[in-house]
């Protein structure tokens, strides 16, 4: 390396490790321990390797990066910074208070240059490795000879505790059984966590662990050697068959005389003193603070500079591109803005011709998903090893593995088709919480509609990365089978109860629980239009009749969330029976029999909490009239919060403890969900109104 990159590098680095520890300071809170270690690493990779253009961000070759270490923020805000995204010096001196743009953890769409929302960790790795299946997936599908449309790496910066939390072991599990040669895991190996020492907790030997995963394993001994560093990212850049871990020695807090290589540094600020120490140590100016030397400042315009050069020659490639292969050019450019064809909804199913017959929602879900696969090739998904039963999958659409792993004699699929990257049914394996994580990562970056399946009871392991999807507001579609005690024999274990309530009370995560076939196609509807958050589709097992819509609320009224299913007559009515689900066949039985005995009732399916409650204020109320006070509620789940809808006089027939194994029906029957009891709750509370 010559001397004056030497020089510009070195003031990179610095540049980066005191920026954090200045902002860390200033905001009294804050991890200045990682950026200290890692900047070498950080620098050597942005510097040296990363394809990115600071004026658009989203440029969509672009190479992208995770922190998923995410408390190490201030790490990506310098590089930020430097490179040109224009995060300014005064963006820095902001960190971590009200409405800056430089929060504590980064935030997706919250900041230019962060791909992901980061924190909890493990989460990041799991989202990296989503990237580089979309990364792999679009390039077979739209790249052809001399034409290398999509071709990026993905980079995750991570720490040991990233490597602790299970999501992260599960994700790359599957990373290295799908052979993503294009995804590099930089390893910040400091042997430091906030309370104490690895050695408490984490002593296994993990470039071992994942060379028996798959693994391309490369170990850089001095954390401050960039150019071992180097050459690592460029041999790892080169191994096309396998993900590449690069794990680098490094010393927390680095430059810190009395905390560096200490759990002192992880997660608090140096302290004023030590600071100036910490400068005086490194040769930098330590009266100065959110110092950036000049040659720092001048390299923001050489990086925008070489970025606008890349995408320029992007660009003039897809023009090419575009000239040799419309067709495609047209599908590539309307998958990554993520618009959907002309006409896509006229493949919706209605399952008009249906009525009266008994079908799973979970049944009508995967018709649907069939007729939504052959008209969207951005359709991506799977199931955590549970496609024949959750009916989540895109048959004939191929399986997505390595086309190096051709399947051996006696391997069994089942949803026919290719193998290889072009493959849209993603195998997860029992692996739920990678799952998430990863849905969100395809989705994160672009081109890619994901949806994952599996039980209901099993989204509690997909929770954390469902968090992070509503948090950051992306489109993931989340099918979840087997939604109630209707699960029936399997037990307690498999029988979802606070589950429903739980995910209602999660911000921006859309849940809807359609009431029979019909329902089920308008609620992938909504879950397919809704772009600015994750949506839950929560369907049955068992059959439910298709509703007879000629007397009945028509089933597109579930895009409103809960609307007027049956109006027992055309006087005021005495009695809201509110139900969801396979319950609102209940409802409707229960309404029958209270209408022959002189009383009226109105039946209103609340499909969906989250979006009733964002109606105008007169729709709610025209649905669920103040001044009708008697409302039963009828869901095969918690009774818990139903009392949003009830008011202090209603009854919620539910469930108020766990389900037990048993056919459903008997279930049903034991646990007081049932005609006879809708009926008879609705008569009490009449009853006591003196009617």
């Amino acid at each position: 390396m010559k001397s004056d990159e030497t020089a510009l590098m070195n003031d990179i680095i610095n540049t980066l490790r005191f920026l954090a520890v200045d902002a860390i300071e200033k905001a009294n809170s804050g991890h200045p321990g990682l950026p200290m270690g890692s900047a070498p690493m950080a620098a050597t990779l942005w510097m040296k390797h990363m394809r990115h253009n600071p004026s658009n961000p989203r440029w969509p070759d672009r190479d992208r990066f995770v922190l998923s270490a995410g408390h190490g923020s201030m790490l990506l805000y310098g590089l930020l910074h430097i490179t040109g995204y224009g995060l300014s010096l005064e963006d820095i001196r902001n960190f971590r208070t009200w409405n800056s743009t430089t929060p504590g953890h980064p935030e997706y769409g919250h900041t230019p240059g962060v791909e992901v929302t980061s924190g909890p960790l493990g989460q990041g790795i799991a989202n990296a490795v989503g990237m580089a299946i979309a990364e792999a997936f679009l390039a077979a599908r739209y790249n052809r000879p001399g034409y290398p449309l999509v071709d990026h790496f993905t980079y995750v910066l991570a720490g040991d505790g990233d490597l602790m939390e299970g999501v992260a072991r599960e994700a790359c599990s599957l990373a290295g059984h799908l052979r993503l040669g294009k995804l590099i895991l930089l390893y910040d190996d400091n042997k430091i966590s906030l309370a104490g020492t690895t050695s408490l907790s984490f002593t296994e030997d993990v470039g071992k662990g994942f060379e028996a995963a798959g693994w391309h394993v490369q170990h850089v001994a001095e954390g401050n050697d960039i150019d071992a560093i180097d050459e690592a990212l460029k041999t790892a850049r080169a191994e096309e068959s396998r993900p590449s871990l690069i794990a680098v020695r490094t010393i927390i807090g680095y430059g810190s005389p009395k905390k560096q290589g200490t759990s002192g540094a992880h997660g608090s600020p140096l302290g004023k003193d030590e600071a100036a120490e910490a400068k005086k140590n490194l040769n930098w100016p330590q009266s100065s603070e959110f110092y950036v030397p000049d040659s720092v400042l001048a390299y923001a315009d050489r990086s925008k500079e070489n970025g606008a050069t890349r995408e320029s020659e992007w660009r003039g490639l897809v023009d090419s591109y575009r000239s040799a292969f419309p067709g495609e050019a047209a599908e590539f450019e309307r998958v990554m803005e993520g618009r959907l064809p002309e006409g896509w909804e006229d493949c919706l199913p209605s399952f008009a011709e249906k009525q009266g017959k008994s079908i799973a929602t979970r049944k009508a879900s995967e018709d649907i998903m069939q007729s939504l696969g052959s008209i969207l090739p951005e359709f991506v998904g799977g199931t955590a090893d549970l496609n024949p039963s959750t009916l989540a999958w895109v048959k004939g659409a191929g399986d997505f593995q390595s086309p190096d792993s051709f399947p051996s004699e006696g391997v069994q699929g089942s949803v026919g088709g290719t193998w290889g990257y072009e493959g849209r049914n993603i195998h997860f394996g029992v692996r739920e919480h990678a799952m998430g994580a990863v849905a969100s990562g395809l989705a994160l970056h672009g081109g890619i509609i994901p949806y994952t399946g599996t039980f209901f009871t099993f989204s509690d392991y997909m929770r954390p990365s469902m968090r992070l999807a509503a948090l950051m507001g992306i489109r993931v579609i989340y099918v979840f089978s087997h939604d109630s005690i209707g699960v029936g024999e399997d037990g307690p274990t498999h029988q979802p109860v606070e589950h429903l309530m739980s995910l209602r009370s999660m911000p921006n995560l859309s849940v809807i629980r359609p009431a029979d076939a019909g329902e089920t196609a308008e609620a992938w509807r909504i879950a397919l239009t809704r772009t600015e958050g994750p949506t839950a589709l929560v369907l049955t097992r068992q059959g439910v009749p298709v509703l007879d819509r000629s007397f009945l609320g028509a089933a597109g009224e579930i895009r409103k969330g809960g609307y007027i299913l049956l109006e027992s007559s055309g006087d005021e009515p005495q009695m809201i029976i509110i139900g969801t689900g396979s319950e609102c066949s209940l409802s409707l039985a229960a309404a029958e029999k209270l209408t022959g005995d002189g009383i009226a009732v109105r039946v209103v399916n609340m499909a969906s909490w989250d979006i009733f409650d964002a109606q105008p204020r007169d729709y709610r109320e025209r649905v669920l009239p103040p001044h009708v006070t008697a409302r039963v509620s009828v869901e095969a789940g918690s009774v818990l919060g139903w009392r949003h809808y009830l008011g202090h006089e209603g009854i919620a027939v539910g469930m108020k403890g766990f389900g037990a194994s048993a056919p459903a029906n008997i279930l049903y029957e034991k646990f007081g969900i049932t005609i006879e009891n809708i009926v008879e709750a609705a008569k009490s509370l009449l009853a006591g109104k003196g009617t």
